[in-house]
């Protein structure tokens, strides 16, 4: 009988969904499911749904809800990781102050100033989660959703010797936009992806053993093709190959889309498939968001009609079925670099192939990226390492190092106007930052 635990349980839609996708498989099927989460409130909403999910699909499976962190991971076989680290009172300065030093972010929950500071306040927690399963449950598997996810994950896999994998939509997600633009269905889709988290590249998508890519270029002149990933589509046309993750994401991490008003205008606000200043929207609606979550969630346990307990897409259940024994999985995760990809530096975390079997996780090597892709990739891993760097020993110079080198931060800003972005950042962020001393550079 397994034992899962959900750290950060009360995310409604996505603790449900893997919950559901989890008992589809026999060897889980009669699992003990922990859902830890320091809200109470939502605690008891999503134990709600599990207890239903459960009922309907007729499972031996036992819920056991908690808000003791230790509680959930004793004696474990996997966890999953999807807390927050502070609520829109703080994060709302992520955008906010960037926005008012001429930094125009979209989303800013992975990289630059705003991806910066909102690893600083996760990585300590990451960090004591795996220090409780050294304790309680040192063989467990630890399977992250939590953003940054590249700078999380390294923290965990350069702290402790827990076994991390950070697990992302973007791969799977884009894979399957690209075979609908071509015309193909996805089962018949091959690729190798590999990179870093939000900034991997299809270094082979083929349809039918075939290169598909000449298809996609010729697809994507078509303006209602391009208008939907705007800034993924100028990239492709640029370096060659196709780059994980949404063009509201990636017009934040370089230099090209969004350093000066025109720009934005032209690329980050019309014909794309995203909103945006997304997160800004989110920050100015908050309390009717909140009343509209709470009505969602009460309709969906109020509803009467049978659910739907058919497996979806996530990478989650498949590999802790594989971890305990089931058949092998193989997923794109973030990993340590142990040479897998020769041209980014050793140990970092990157975004390879990987299979799970009872071992745990089994990189692949994928060999050299394409130098023009190594290049941004080897920008933001520089970066990434600073941050964890700074947020692990409270070095606030090493911050304000890591967003000096941060390409839409250098485009925008002096260095002695990120100084003072940074000063800022930390002023409002020093309740959630205990790890520094002094903030004083």
């Amino acid at each position: 009988m397994a034992k899962i635990a959900f750290i950060g349980a009360g995310s409604f839609g996505f603790t449900r969904n893997l919950v559901r996708d989890i008992l589809t498989y026999p060897l889980l099927e009669d699992a003990t499911l922990a859902l830890m989460d320091i809200d109470g409130e939502r605690l008891g909403y999503i134990t709600q749904a599990c207890r239903r999910i459960v009922s309907e699909g007729k499972y031996p499976a036992k819920i056991l809800p908690t808000t003791e962190r230790r509680e959930a991971l004793e004696g474990a076989d996997a966890v999953i990781c999807t807390i927050l680290c502070g609520d829109v009172s703080v994060w709302q300065h992520d955008i906010l102050i960037p926005k008012r030093f001429g930094v125009d972010t979209n989303i800013g929950d992975t990289r630059g100033p705003s991806g910066i500071f909102r690893a600083l306040r996760t990585i300590p927690t990451m960090v004591a989660i795996c220090r409780d399963m050294e304790e309680v449950c040192p063989k467990a598997i630890l399977l992250n959703y939590t953003n940054p996810m590249a700078m999380n994950c390294r923290a965990m896999q350069r702290e402790s010797r827990i076994q991390v994998s950070g697990l992302c939509h973007s791969v799977q997600g884009t894979a399957m936009m690209l075979a609908n633009w071509i015309g193909a269905p996805f089962h018949e889709i091959d690729y190798v992806c590999a990179g870093i988290n939000h900034q991997a590249w299809y270094l082979r998508y083929e349809w039918r053993g075939e290169d598909a890519y000449p298809r996609l270029r010729k697809v994507i002149r078509k303006r209602e093709v391009y208008n939907r990933e705007q800034v993924r589509n100028e990239m492709f046309k640029a370096l060659g190959y196709y780059v994980t993750e949404s063009s509201g994401h990636n017009s934040e991490y370089n230099w090209w889309f969004r350093k000066r008003p025109d720009l934005i205008e032209k690329y980050c606000t019309h014909g794309t498939n995203w909103n945006p200043g997304e997160y800004a929207y989110i920050v100015k609606n908050y309390k009717k968001r909140v009343k509209t979550w709470r009505k969602q969630i009460q309709d969906w346990l109020d509803q009467s009609g049978p659910l739907n307990l058919k497996r979806g897409h996530e990478y989650a259940s498949g590999i802790i079925n594989a971890y305990m024994g089931g058949q092998p999985f193989e997923f794109n995760g973030n990993v340590p670099n142990t040479g897998l990809i020769p041209n980014l530096p050793p140990d970092v975390c990157v975004e390879v192939p990987v299979v799970a079997n009872r071992r745990g996780f089994n990189s692949i090597y994928v060999g050299p990226l394409p130098p023009q892709c190594a290049a941004l990739n080897n920008i933001s891993v520089a970066v990434e390492e600073m941050a964890v760097e700074a947020a692990i020993t409270g070095n606030a110079e090493m911050v304000y190092h890591a967003i000096c080198y941060d390409p839409l931060s250098a485009a925008v800003l002096s260095l002695d106007e990120i100084r003072r972005m940074v000063k800022a950042m930390f002023r409002k962020n020093r309740d959630y930052l205990p790890q520094f001393a002094t903030t004083d550079f």
